[in-house]
Formats: C-alpha cells, structure tokens, sequence
C-alpha cells in the first residue's frame, strides 16, 4: 500500500556560518522550524541538560501526552531513549522519503538529506499507524468474504446431499415394494400351478396345458429389477467449483506446490521422434532429419511422440509445473504404466483409450482428453506453465496455470493402478521445472 508523504519545504536561503550558535544566525524564519520544538538550540545542550528537560516536561505534561507516549513506547516506534543523530548529536525525529530512513533536524536542513523529502517523525508513525490499519480491516474484510461464501456453499451442498439422500431413500421404499409385491404373486402363481397339478387328474391335465401356460406368462418378468441405476447417490452431488477451487489453491501456494524434484522425464520412454536434454528435463520435438533411432526397449514409445515421467503416484498428493513456452502442440496428464508403447494406434495415443487422462493443445484450442471424448476448454490467456495436481485419497486429477494457479480443468475417477505423469509435444520444446 503506498504511503503519502508530506512534503516540508527545507531551502535554506544562506549557508550557516561556521561555529555560528542561536536562533538568530540559525534563521528561525525558515519553515521547518515552524515544527520543530525547541528549536536548534535545545538540541546543542548537553545531553545531560536536554535529559533534565525532558524529566520535567513529563512530569507537566497532562495525562494524555503520558498515555500517547507509553503507547508509542511500548509499540516498538519509540524506545525508551531517543536516538541520536552521529553527525549532530540531535535527536532523530524526522523521517526522510527519500532515503527512507530517520534524521535529524539538521540533516534535512545542511545534512545529506538537504532537498529530499521529509516529514516529521510523529507524522510517519500516524502513516504507518493508519497504513497499518488500513491493511487489518482489508485482510478482515477478505477473509469474511470468503467466510461467507464457504458458508453459503456449505449450506447449499448441504441440502443437494440431503435431497439425493431422501431421493435414494425414496427408491429404496419404492424397489422394496416392487419386490414384495412380485414375491406375493410369485407365491401366487406358484401355489396356484402346485394345486393345479395336484388336484387335477391326469385326463384332465392335457386339457389344463393352456391354462398353465397363461399363468407361467403372468410370472414372466414379475422378478426383474426396477430402476436399479436409482439407487445411489448421483455422481457429483458434493461436487463444488468453489470449494475445489479453494482446496487447490491452498495445496498449490503451499510448500510444496512444485511437487517433487525427483521428478523427470524417463529416458527409457522417450520416443524417437523426441530428444531428450542432459538433465533429462527438457523434450524436444525432433525434425524428421536429425532424428536418430535408439535402441530398441519395450518401454519406449515407437510411433507417437510420447514420454512418460519418472514419478509414480499411488498415495498422497503430489504436484508438478511443466514450461510449456511456446509450443503450439503438446500434451500433458497422466497414464497407467500399462499404457500400450508400440504401434501406431490409439493404445498407444494419449487421451485416446481409458488408461489416459490429459490436457491437450493443439491448432490454438485447449482441450482434455480421455477415452477418445475431447471436452473442449475456455482458457482466458494462453498459459506458459501448465501445472498437474493429483490427489490419490479423493482421486481426483486437476489442470491450472501455474503463474496464477487458476484451475483449468479437473476430473474426478477411480483410478485402478498407480498413475505416472504423461506428456507429448509435436512442437518446439517443454520443461518440468523444479
């Protein structure tokens, strides 16, 4: 928060003469003595003397200098002794703008802080006192905000629950019903054919087949289930933006936000159609000219421009920053280490089977990717650092911009194996930074 200052008009008209003393060659006309109290003179006592002054001006001060003092004093602004200027032996009790540090009277008037900008000491600390204040009603003012919008959140998810549970309840009735009331003309039917077949003669019974047939057809289809895919909450009930938001937010600008250094990319499954820097940190799409086969190992990618990172997530939550620069074509996410390596199908092609999950770029969309479905995404500002936050106990799988950690997309999945990060780039180069 910038803090105004008030400027003091400090010209001095004439050089004091040297040795000169009192307030008449000192030239008490100028404006900054207007403020000063005591003037130049009480500062050239002996410091014994000005401490006898000042005992006495406390104890004919009224109560509130007293109490204003204490307060200063025990703020930590003023301690219990003034300082002292080195150079002039007066006391620091103005403040330089410019230099921003404390001064004497005499440094803002002949000193080195001659012509910059000054205000008395007791106006800096109301500044920095009303700064001060100023700062605390804002962080209060944010904090309920957000206090109140978790509130409003909290009810309204609350209540979505509370609705899908009565829901749920409700079919729950509903399908007991359903099945009580097949079992009764099971019973029926059953006792029905049981009596037919024993009270009927056998003469008779050849006579009797249409009938029991027409009751076996009123049997058929008595026992099948009734809306079963209403029997359990819905999927994302609980499901908040806000709150989502707010978790990843909080994970990302904590200590750990940029995951961990361990982290690189795989240099067994760096495709041929990629080169891979020194630190094993940079992947770079390679021109049909310069690329040169590798040796052959079944966990390279042979046909797309894949690589797969070195971390494997199974527990807790980890996150990593890719710089994406650049490039107008790549891919980041995650895969399952069975992901399919060789040949040039979509086994192989991230985003384009059920063992990968990723934020794609291409031809200036964005767009994520999973089972061949694309969803395409509303992005604001073209992102330099795209980062991957995977939190194994809630499962979820959530894309943001790294400069301002706003969320780009997440999803929410049971993953069945342990998850390693994913990438591809048909374009320049990108870099897990650390």
């Amino acid at each position: 928060m910038t803090e105004e200052l008030t400027p003091c008009d400090l010209t001095c008209p004439s050089s004091p003469t040297p040795g000169a003393s009192g307030p008449k060659e000192t030239g008490f006309d100028q404006p900054i003595f207007s403020v000063l109290s005591g003037g130049v003179e009480r500062r050239r006592r002996p410091q014994e003397e000005r401490e006898e002054e000042e005992e006495e001006e406390a104890e004919t001060s009224p109560a509130g200098t007293t109490a204003t003092a204490t307060a200063d004093a025990e703020s930590g602004i003023f301690s219990g002794e003034f300082e002292v200027c080195v150079e002039h032996e007066a006391e620091l009790d103005w403040f330089c703008g410019t230099e921003r540090k404390l001064i004497c009277s005499h440094c803002a008037i002949v000193g080195p802080c001659h012509g910059h900008t000054v205000t008395p000491l007791a106006t800096r600390v109301t500044a920095v006192r009303l700064a001060a204040t100023s700062a605390r009603e804002q962080v209060l003012a944010q904090v309920g905000a957000v206090r109140e919008a978790l509130e409003e959140e909290e009810q309204r998810l609350l209540e979505e629950v509370q609705r899908e549970e009565e829901r749920v309840e409700q079919c729950l009735l509903t399908q007991r019903a359903h099945w009580s009331q097949a079992l009764a003309s099971l019973t029926q039917t059953r006792s029905g054919l049981v009596h037919t077949l024993t009270h009927t003669p056998d003469g008779q019974l050849v006579t009797s087949v249409q009938e029991i047939a027409d009751r076996v057809e009123e049997a058929d289809g008595v026992g099948e289930p009734c809306d079963t895919e209403q029997l359990s909450l819905t999927r994302g009930c609980s499901d908040s933006r806000l709150l989502r938001g707010l978790w990843a937010s909080a994970v990302l600008l904590g200590p750990n936000a940029y995951g961990s250094s361990s982290l690189r990319f795989d240099e067994r499954t760096v495709s041929p159609l990629l080169s891979l820097s020194d630190d094993l940190y940079t992947l770079t799409f390679s021109p049909k000219k310069s690329r040169q086969l590798p040796q052959y190992d079944p966990a390279r990618f042979d046909r797309w421009p894949n690589a797969l990172g070195s971390l494997s997530v199974s527990s807790g939550t980890h996150s990593w920053v890719v710089d994406v620069g650049q490039s107008g074509a790549f891919k980041v996410g995650v895969c399952y280490a069975s992901l399919e390596r060789k040949g040039s199908g979509d086994e192989a092609r991230l985003g384009q089977n059920e063992r990968s999950w990723v934020l794609s770029h291409y031809d200036g969309d964005y767009s994520f990717w999973h089972a061949g479905k694309k969803e395409p995404l509303q992005v604001a500002r073209k992102p330099q650092r795209i980062g991957l936050l995977v939190d194994w106990t809630s499962q979820t799988l959530l894309f943001y911009e790294a400069d301002s950690s706003a969320v780009l997309h997440s999803v929410t999945h049971q993953f069945g194996a342990p998850l390693l990060p994913a990438f591809a780039v048909t374009d320049r180069s990108i870099t897990i930074l650390h």
